[in-house]
């Protein structure tokens, strides 16, 4: 028997260690609920496990931005609607201005209701914000940009380009009549252009001239004015102050006076180039107002035509608020979802200065063209917010889910099995408490030598 080494003792103290540490072990994975709470309990799952946790948080917060996206979209969204509703007010405003019975009080009645809603339109422009953000006025810095050209209600065609539009329409001719800026107008012709019309004739067709009804025949009989189409021909005043009628259609000379409605095409012309100009320039900067240059002849499938030149009408309007969502995880570009909201107060629409109250109407109905541009110009704007709204919709739901099937992922690896580390916990406890009392009585079997020493 030794005293000096008590082999037994040592052996049960070296196990119950083990066991305590087995059993602090599994206290600290139950009371935290984490089976790695340390690199040594599992270091390949930790680094695994804190690789899914920066994903699992990143794709939480690119969640909470397209919800931000969407807040701020729908800010800007719900603003354009009351513009879209004081547009449709304007539109309707110009449809009554442009009516004949209005006298210029009343237009100037429209006209002040008119003033108020773009006063309002600008408003709503310059204060909707998101965060500080002014959604609906543009951003810093300005630019020029062109408005689209309008055809004045002129029957034709009207191409739109980048910089410039053409509006071509049919060629007049001596006898047509053409409406310009609500009025009729007559195409006249010379005398020698009059007496070709009337050398047309067929014998028992009828010509009034200046007033007075002539039937072409075979042999001419004045008392029943009935005159050969040479005779008729020498009735057209060699000065072109004749007015002559066949078949219901005016062939006027082109120095018939006491009428304003008779016009020589180059004067339609040129009245042509005015309207367009007038109904191109609504909403223009006064100094970049739109200009018909030049008008030429041209045959396309021959028929002929006059092409009209147009230089669109300019305005220096803010520049686009372009903004982009970051809804992912990683830095890479493909997460960034970009929103661009045009500047949409009255000069943005186009519509800046807008007049209804002339004379006769014209101004409120060439308005009416530049308010149909900004309505679509509205529609084109929240139709995009519209479809990044659901974009951000989708993109939420997709963020949503891979964070929870990450989530699962990194529980399988990071969380406690609580009902497991419970057995193990139970087990150790047990062996603990056995361990203590094999310990015990290791330590009083060295007892046994103080009855050999008595």
């Amino acid at each position: 028997m030794v005293v000096q080494h008590n082999l037994r003792a040592m052996n049960s103290n070296r196990m119950l260690s083990i066991t305590q540490g087995s059993l602090n072990k599994s206290t600290e994975k139950l009371s935290s609920g984490y089976k790695v709470n340390r690199a040594a309990d599992d270091a390949a799952g930790l680094s695994i496990s804190e690789k899914m946790r920066k994903q699992i948080r990143g794709l939480t917060q690119a969640s909470l931005n397209a919800e931000d996206g969407i807040s701020a979209v729908q800010t800007a969204e719900g603003a354009l609607t009351e513009v879209h509703d004081m547009l449709q007010r304007m539109n309707e405003l110009a449809v009554k201005a442009a009516n004949g019975t209005n006298s210029n009080s009343d237009r100037q009645t429209i006209q002040d209701e008119v003033d108020q809603l773009l006063t309002e339109i600008d408003r709503v422009a310059e204060t909707t914000k998101f965060n500080e953000t002014y959604l609906l006025k543009g951003d810093s810095g300005k630019s020029k940009k062109y408005l689209a050209a309008h055809d004045a209600g002129l029957e034709g065609t009207l191409t739109q380009g980048a910089t410039n539009a053409t509006f071509t329409m049919k060629q007049l001719e001596f006898g047509d009549t053409i409406k310009i800026g609500g009025s009729e107008y007559h195409i006249s012709g010379t005398a020698a252009q009059q007496q070709k019309v009337v050398g047309s004739m067929q014998s028992g067709q009828q010509v009034t001239i200046d007033g007075i009804t002539y039937t072409a025949a075979s042999v001419s009989n004045a008392d029943k004015f009935e005159l050969t189409v040479a005779d008729l021909k020498k009735k057209v005043d060699d000065s072109g102050k004749s007015t002559v009628n066949i078949n219901g259609k005016t062939y006027y000379g082109d120095k018939v006076t006491g009428t304003k409605s008779a016009i020589t095409s180059t004067v339609a012309y040129n009245m042509v180039k005015k309207e367009i100009g007038l109904a191109s320039s609504i909403g223009a900067d006064a100094s970049t107002q739109a200009s018909v240059k030049s008008y030429s002849k041209v045959t396309e499938n021959g028929v002929k035509k006059i092409e009209f030149a147009i230089d669109k009408g300019q305005v220096e309007s803010r520049n686009d608020l372009d903004f982009s969502l970051h809804v992912g995880a990683d830095a890479d570009m493909t997460n960034k979802i970009s929103v661009k909201i045009s500047s949409l107060d009255t000069k943005g629409l186009g519509i800046q200065g807008l007049n209804v109250k002339d004379a006769t109407g014209a101004a409120a109905t060439y308005a009416i063209d530049s308010i149909a541009d900004a309505v679509s110009k509205v529609s084109a704007q929240r139709s995009l917010l519209g479809a990044v709204q659901n974009r951000l919709d989708h993109t939420i739901n997709n963020l949503d889910n891979v964070v929870e099937n990450t989530t699962a992922a990194e529980s399988q690896i990071r969380d406690t099995d609580m009902a497991t580390e419970m057995v193990k916990y139970s087990n150790a406890n047990i062996l603990s408490q056995a361990g203590q009392s094999m310990l015990s009585q290791a330590n009083q079997g060295n007892q046994g030598v103080l009855a050999l020493l008595g």
